[in-house]
């Protein structure tokens, strides 16, 4: 009996997730005609219809449905078996990909990523930023081996593991001579605010503070970039609520001036593994380095 093909059963599983046989050639680096035929051989060989198209988009039909169920599992055995052979090579090598916010990127991850880079030469630690759902899904689907987030996080497939706490301070400019003594939301709410944009995490912890006062704000300035807010508030275009760690040792370079928040608000940073991903040389040097964060 011919055996299954894995490079024909990952091209099926691309397609399916992309939604199209362009799309997923451009992600396998082949041709179009090169994905059909993967498809067209693995239909043949299974005797069954995998995908069907309905108005005009590809869907999987019951039977790929079914092998794609399988095809994660299939995945999950292959690596084992690459990880366990690993384990016969000397010292620590290989690729991790980490995804996680801008802030942690900035000002959490660089001594331990230059840590790991004198440790270990050979290992190939990748950083990419977006938004928390983003990365969650990347996790999800293997794109990415962990993630660094804010919590609350969620999914079935997903090990979530406290890391550490960071709290929130509402940051100045140093010539602003109009600070409230006290740093409340009702002190703040008629001031011009620089924040978080709508939709990340961070911004959802912010609009909830003000909630719990009854208010809901309504920023001059919403950006995507912790650096950016900084130098807007520096500059003395209104203030901003972050992370402590992202001014901590550098206001005073900035020009900013920083103040606790009342009632505090606080944020907890998260390791979000896949609950059978395998645990890799690689894989588990990055995780113990990141553990050093604790405390």
């Amino acid at each position: 009996m011919q055996r299954l093909n894995l490079t024909h059963l990952h091209s099926f599983a691309m397609v399916i997730r992309h939604g199209s046989f362009s799309a997923a050639a451009e992600r396998l680096n082949l041709t179009q005609p090169a994905v059909s035929l993967h498809i067209r051989q693995l239909e043949e060989r299974l005797n069954l219809r995998l995908i069907e198209r309905v108005a005009k988009r590809i869907k999987p039909t019951s039977a790929g449905s079914t092998l794609l169920t399988h095809i994660g599992r299939i995945d999950a055995v292959v690596e084992d078996a690459l990880l366990d052979l690993s384990s016969h090579a000397q010292g620590v090598a290989g690729q991790v990909a980490i995804g996680t916010g801008a802030t942690a990127c900035i000002h959490l991850l660089p001594p331990i990523l230059q840590q790991l880079r004198r440790q270990f030469p050979a290992l190939d630690v990748r950083v990419s930023t977006g938004n928390t759902d983003g990365i969650l899904r990347a996790v999800e689907e293997n794109r990415l081996d962990l993630a660094l987030v804010t919590l609350p996080a969620s999914g079935r497939s997903l090990s979530i593991t406290p890391l550490l706490d960071d709290e929130f301070v509402a940051i100045f400019s140093a010539e602003h001579h109009a600070v409230p003594d006290v740093i409340t939301p009702q002190a703040l709410i008629e001031l011009p605010l620089v924040v978080f944009e709508a939709g990340s995490s961070t911004r959802l912890l912010i609009d909830e503070w003000y909630l719990h006062a009854g208010l809901r704000i309504k920023p001059v300035m919403e950006l995507g970039s912790i650096e950016a807010i900084k130098e807007m508030v520096g500059a003395g275009l209104g203030y901003s609520i972050v992370p402590r760690m992202s001014v901590a040792g550098e206001h005073h370079r900035r020009g900013l001036r920083v103040m606790p928040l009342q009632p505090p608000l606080r944020r907890t940073l998260g390791i979000v593994l896949r609950q059978d991903k395998p645990l890799g040389k690689a894989l588990r040097q990055v995780l113990e380095a990141l553990q050093t964060l604790k405390g």
